[in-house]
């Protein structure tokens, strides 16, 4: 695999060298401060493509081209958006760019209660505590609706867990739940999220996924022609939130979105971490089921409270939790030789160690939560000391 890093852009405290000295060869950024539905400028991207180049990298993969709640909910400036995501795509294409990734989630994008938990190590790790979640909806935002999303047992839990919630955690809470997508400076107050929840009345999980299919008709004709695959990631976490439905939770969800738009060009975001909060999705099974239409890989770990749907988790060390990673490796490095034996362009499949916990000096650094230099170092050591053992020539995975 191409083994890449997830940069912001200059305000971030982890650097382009940092990420080179961890062993990385490729950096997976966007342009964070252009507003969501808007044209990337050419300019724009070329000096980012330079900031990257002056680090000793190169751009390999976008994370991402924001998709608006307007073409989610097809209301609005909806064709005007389509029109510039199609834009981008010719642009970033232009500019040497041939991998995207995006996300079709209504309004929050990966939503944790805890940004920096404490793990028994003494490590900070982002958590999704239910009942810290389910106290949030019913007690913090009050949506109307959120008593009957959740059963009795979880809404006594959440009272009596609201009821010893000092000012600091409530604020916490809603700060966290309430942020944009990572790296940006968006989020929402209390008002404006009940405010984007009520634009979302009407649309249930039929209607969002045909929604999603409309978008990926319309963009993916795009995308071939320029040479770019879009992939897509998956819900984070894997159920629906705040009365939201959710599209990309599954296997049988992703098989949908395939089968509705087959060109080869739409494609799968592999995210081991969001799938893997659900104990009924088999992650090596899902790598080998949808191997062809894997673009790109975020390689992390979650452990799960319970095997319920929705549970408790959070984000373990790599070889860590649930997800059997040798396994899902295993399958992807098949998958590559496979793509190398066909002649394709694409066999080196670009993959991320995701997320990583806050250690040793990571704990003064103050970098994006969930993204810390050394804790990302050691996970990128440790994912690529299984794929140096099973490409050795005596397991013929590489082959």
């Amino acid at each position: 695999m191409r083994h890449t890093w997830r940069w912001f852009g200059p305000i971030d405290k982890v650097s382009v060298r940092d990420a080179a000295q961890a062993g990385a060869v490729g950096i997976v950024s966007a342009l964070h401060h252009i507003p969501t539905g808007e044209i990337w400028p050419i300019e724009e991207i070329a000096k980012r493509h330079e900031e990257i180049k002056a680090g000793g990298l190169v751009w390999d993969v976008v994370e991402s081209v924001p998709v608006s709640e307007d073409i989610k909910t097809q209301t609005g400036d909806r064709k005007r958006h389509i029109a510039n995501w199609q834009e981008t795509l010719r642009r970033l294409s232009a500019s040497g760019i041939c991998t995207v990734c995006y996300n079709f989630m209504p309004i929050l994008d990966w939503t944790r209660t805890d940004l920096r938990w404490d793990t028994r190590h003494g490590a900070k790790a982002m958590r999704f505590d239910l009942t810290d979640f389910a106290a949030f909806d019913i007690h913090i935002l009050k949506r109307p609706e959120a008593y009957g999303d959740y059963p009795e047992w979880l809404q006594e839990d959440a009272a009596r867990r609201f009821s010893e919630m000092e000012d600091a955690k409530i604020a916490a809470l809603g700060k966290n739940i309430g942020a944009g997508l990572p790296g940006s400076a968006d989020g929402y107050t209390l008002d404006q999220l009940l405010e984007k929840l009520r634009s979302y009345q009407g649309i249930d999980r039929a209607r969002l996924q045909q929604n999603l299919v409309d978008f990926l008709t319309e963009v993916t004709p795009v995308a071939e022609e320029v040479g770019i695959n879009i992939c897509a990631h998956g819900d984070d976490p894997p159920w629906p939130l705040l009365g939201l439905p959710r599209i990309l939770s599954t296997e049988a969800d992703y098989a949908h979105m395939l089968d509705q738009v087959g060109a080869r060009a739409n494609g799968v975001t592999l995210c081991t971490g969001s799938l893997g909060a659900r104990a009924d999705n088999d992650l090596p099974f899902i790598a080998s089921r949808f191997a062809d239409r894997i673009h790109f890989v975020h390689l992390r770990n979650v452990t799960r409270d319970t095997d319920t749907v929705p549970c408790s988790f959070f984000e373990d060390e790599h070889l860590e939790g649930a997800t059997d990673m040798v396994a899902v490796i295993a399958a992807l490095l098949s998958e590559e030789a496979r793509r190398r034996r066909e002649g394709r362009a694409d066999h080196r499949i670009p993959m991320r160690p995701d997320h990583g916990q806050e250690i040793l000096d990571d704990l003064t650094r103050g970098a994006q939560p969930g993204y810390p230099a050394i804790g990302r170092l050691k996970g990128l050591a440790e994912l690529r000391g299984i794929e140096r053992t099973l490409t050795h020539a005596r397991y013929g995975l590489g082959a």
